[in-house]
Order: structure tokens, then C-alpha cells, then sequence
């Protein structure tokens, strides 16, 4: 008497979907439309207009509601936020490693962006180009200083929720490859930072695949978290700082 096949395993836990497909689209839709729409001449002519706090409280806010989505996307699934992001730490001395890990990445990203800018002839911008490209969105006075750290640590949180959390594994299950998940959510990265030209995100694409690597060798986005947050916060603070010493604003 024949046996009957035995059901095909289910696929390792990181290859499977976190959230439903169409979800998924609209959400791929709507990053793309604000991508579009926070194209650099449209962010810059914001900014001139209304100032700079509007243009931060509002991305505060357009981030978040992503978040929201993506929970509201993830639970259909039975995710939990706190399992896309890796759980909990379970001691002090946990955290304390995984601020540890965040910083070394820190500085090892820095380094290899540095030689990614090389390539891509961004060494060579100079200060004028600079200003033009990415300082109408650094802080200019003392208020804008202040709100500047907030908006860093919710695209910490936020964008690694979205790209590192749900993209990577929406597209590791497509491609039934982390890796495959891994370069689509980089791509996608740097596409979604429209606004600061075709070169830098190629250079950003590359960061978010730096990033992509940090999670899955940590199982957990909170180093990466952290490291963002930092990264976004230190390099506003300076080109504040740099926009003093050149009489920039």
C-alpha cells in the first residue's frame, strides 16, 4: 500500500513572510510617492517657505504612521513589533553590548562610506555643493538644534523597522534568499532618499546594506538602531556647526 508524500517542510523562520503581501505593495507605493514627493527641490522649497521645524515635525510624523502600518501589517501574521525588531534584552550587560556593537559599526561604516564616496567622486565635493545638496535640511539656528535629535532617533527606530525589518524579510521570503532580501531592501533604501541625488544614494544604498548585514548577523535591529540614530544626529550637528563657521545661515 503506498504511503502518502509527507507535507514539504515550512521554510526557515527568516525566509518566511511577516506580513501580507498587499500590504506590502501599498506600502512599496506609498515610499516610492514619498520619495517622489520629498524629492530634494520640493524638500528645499519646503523648508524655504515654512522653515525647517515643519519639515521635521511632519517627517516625524509621516514615520510613524509608517510604523503603525507596518504593525498593523505584521499582526495579520501574528508578528509582534517587539519579534520583528529581535525580541527583548534580557540583562543590562545585553544592552551594554549590543551600544558596544553599535558604536564599532558605527565607525567601520563610516570608513567603508568614506571609500564608497571616493568611488562615486563624492570625496571630491566641496563645500559650496555640499550646502547645496544636503544643508537646507541641517539644523540652522538653536530651536531647530534642539527638535534635530528627535527626528533622528525616529528614523533610528523607524527606518530600520521598515527597511531592516519588514522590506528584508518581505523580500528574503520572495527571493527564498536573506541575501536576496538583504540587496532589495538596500536598493530600496537608497531610492527612498531621493532627495539628495543619484550619487549619494548609491552611497546610501550601500549603507543600507551594511545595515542589512548588522541584522542578520545580530538576529536583533537595535544595534542598528542605535547606529543610525547616532549617525543622522552627529552629521546635522556638524553641519550645523560647519554652516556657523562658514556663514552659511
Amino acid at each position: 500500500m503506498a504511503t502518502a508524500a509527507a507535507p514539504p517542510a515550512p521554510p526557515p523562520a527568516e525566509l518566511r513572510k511577516v506580513a501580507p503581501w498587499l500590504h506590502t505593495i501599498l506600502l512599496l507605493v506609498l515610499m516610492g510617492f514619498l520619495s517622489f514627493g520629498g524629492s530634494q527641490g520640493r524638500q528645499r522649497q519646503a523648508a524655504d517657505r515654512h522653515g525647517r521645524i515643519p519639515l521635521y515635525l511632519t517627517t516625524v510624523a509621516l514615520e510613524w504612521a509608517l510604523v503603525a502600518f507596518v504593525w498593523y501589517s505584521i499582526r495579520r501574521e501574528r508578528v509582534s513589533l517587539r519579534e520583528l525588531v529581535g525580541g527583548k534584552w534580557p540583562t543590562f550587560e545585553s544592552a551594554l553590548l549590543d551600544a558596544g556593537i553599535a558604536v564599532g559599526f558605527w565607525v567601520a561604516s563610516a570608513l567603508v562610506l568614506i571609500a564608497v564616496g571616493l568611488a562615486l567622486g563624492l570625496g571630491r565635493t566641496n563645500l559650496e555643493e555640499l550646502r547645496r545638496t544636503i544643508g537646507f535640511l541641517a539644523p540652522h539656528n538653536g530651536r531647530e538644534l534642539l527638535l534635530w535629535p528627535v527626528l533622528c532617533l525616529t528614523a533610528g527606530f523607524c527606518e530600520e523597522v521598515i527597511f531592516r525589518g519588514l522590506f528584508q524579510r518581505q523580500f528574503a521570503a520572495l527571493t527564498r534568499s536573506r541575501w536576496g532580501g538583504l540587496i532589495l531592501q538596500a536598493l530600496l533604501f537608497g531610492a527612498a532618499h531621493g532627495y539628495q541625488g543619484p550619487r549619494r544614494m548609491a552611497q546610501i544604498a550601500v549603507y543600507g546594506g551594511l545595515f542589512g548585514l548588522l541584522a542578520l548577523w545580530r538576529r536583533s535591529l537595535r544595534p542598528g538602531m542605535m547606529a543610525h540614530a547616532w549617525q543622522d544626529t552627529f552629521s546635522g550637528v556638524g553641519l550645523f556647526i560647519l554652516g556657523k563657521i562658514q556663514g552659511w545661515w
